[in-house]
């Protein structure tokens, strides 16, 4: 069981902002608009609170604990603002993802038995997020809920945590086509 204790204190800056990284990764990638980013917001705050309450190892619930402080959650905005600052959005999109894959190096060295759960965590919220809200609508119409650029993004996610495709997170699977 790896809490705060097990990392250094500016490696548990890093290990922090994690979660925020993994939503402005996907957030970069395709912005929603204003409505769509309040949308991405609130599911991001939604893991958090379920990943605090919920049976996952002692870092998930250690991190969404400190999240959902008001102290912890500036911290971890100051140091994701000084990742994001003065970037474009694909350039937030790269730094986020070059955060995140140092981060899961870190956790990996510091962490090794709870790695693998804390990287499918990350990637189910950033997941969360991409899904919050419709993409290309028409004045509220129409849209999908997750757009292409996001779906690379999350792959691109996966890659960099060396997960396989059969363990990311997918959600419910589709229903199969009737065969001819």
């Amino acid at each position: 069981m790896a809490g705060k204790s097990a990392f250094s204190p500016s490696e548990w800056k890093k290990v922090a902002q994690a979660p925020l990284l993994a939503g402005f990764a996907v957030s970069a990638a395709d912005p929603s608009g204003f409505l769509g980013l309040l949308q991405e917001a609130f599911a991001e705050m939604r893991a958090l609170s379920h990943a605090r309450g919920a049976g996952g190892g002692e870092l998930i619930r250690v991190v969404a604990g400190e999240l959902l402080t008001s102290s912890g959650r500036a911290d971890a905005r100051e140091g994701v603002r000084t990742i994001t600052q003065g970037a474009t959005l694909d350039e937030i999109k790269t730094r986020s993802l070059a955060a995140l894959e140092e981060i899961g190096s870190v956790v990996e060295a510091k962490a090794p038995g709870e790695a693998h759960e804390f990287k499918v965590w990350l990637i189910e919220i950033a997941r969360s997020v991409a899904e919050a809200g419709l993409e290309d609508t028409f004045l509220g119409f129409g849209g999908i809920r997750m757009s292409e650029k996001e779906k690379a993004t999350l792959g691109e996610l996966s890659h960099i945590f060396r997960l396989e495709a059969s363990e990311e997170p997918l959600g419910p699977t589709p229903p199969s086509e009737p065969s001819a």
